[in-house]
């Protein structure tokens, strides 16, 4: 039995970092913000250097459109990807966030929508736009699945590793693969490394091409992770084995060989940053 094997104790952190009174701050919760500062200071510098098809001051105010869009996106994906049944049982428990039930596909459609809107509004160029809050996006990723593992939450397939671990929460009490720590390592770490090389290779001299890269590196991390992530309860393995996270990272990896293979047919964005210069 894999409850045999000697594994390691996880380690005791209370979600809550600071409660005073009625008030908590969670991890999660400071995960979200820490992820989005770092990478909006992150996208200024960027959009400082020459050749920027979008100006630093659209960036302080893409951050908040942004945040609408991971908050909104990320809770109503949920709700319709991963348990919908559950809250059309009683729809007000799509109100209680802090109950948990995010989803990172939602998530990427709601910010998605929220640059669409943006770019409309203030006449900028959507690809260039995107291809820059692609080189970033990762680091949220970071930090949301460092949360995921503070909470004890999304663990792994059972496994007799020497690196598994018991979860407070796993009724089964077996040893299990920390699969937050997988997804941390290559949808954050190693992908936010791969965009970052990318971009000094010129990747954002093709619209769309960064965000076509960003798209495919991300399907192939979290559909190779999901191998050692244990399925939500609710749904199980679907069709062939996969699971709802790998099916949902289809039409994600496809937009983004899409983007790739038509990115030659599209022009250099123009330097917005030189054209606001010489004003």
């Amino acid at each position: 039995m894999l409850t045999t094997l000697p594994v390691l104790v996880f380690p005791t952190i209370d979600p809550v970092l600071i409660q005073i009174g009625p008030v908590a701050i969670r991890w999660y919760a400071l995960a979200y913000v820490v992820g989005i500062v770092i990478g909006w200071r992150l996208a200024l510098r960027i959009a400082n250097r020459p050749g920027s098809a979008v100006r630093p001051i659209e960036i302080d105010d893409l951050v908040v459109w942004a945040t609408l869009g991971i908050i909104l996106g990320g809770r109503i994906g949920y709700v319709l990807f991963y348990n919908l049944p559950y809250y059309l049982d009683d729809p007000v428990r799509i109100l209680e966030v802090w109950t948990g039930g995010m989803s990172f596909h939602g998530g990427l459609i709601g910010v998605s929508l929220a640059l669409v809107l943006f770019a409309r509004n203030r006449q900028i160029p959507l690809l260039p736009l995107a291809d820059l809050v692609a080189l970033v996006v990762p680091i949220g990723l970071l930090f949301g699945r460092l949360a995921n593992f503070v909470n004890g939450e999304l663990w792994g397939r059972p496994s007799d590793l020497p690196w598994a671990m018991v979860f407070p929460g796993d009724e089964e009490h077996q040893p299990r693969h920390p699969s937050q720590l997988y997804e941390a390592a290559l949808e954050g770490l190693v992908l936010f490394l791969v965009m970052m090389v990318l971009d000094r290779l010129g990747v954002r001299r093709r619209s769309g091409l960064a965000t076509g890269c960003f798209l495919v590196g991300y399907a192939l991390a979290r559909a190779t992770c999901e191998f050692f992530r244990e399925p939500d309860g609710q749904l199980g393995f679907l069709a062939f084995g996969t699971t709802m996270g790998q099916l949902l990272c289809i039409p994600m990896g496809l937009a983004g060989l899409w983007l790739i293979a038509t990115a030659r047919r599209r022009a250099a964005p123009p330097d917005r940053l030189a054209l606001t210069e010489g004003v």
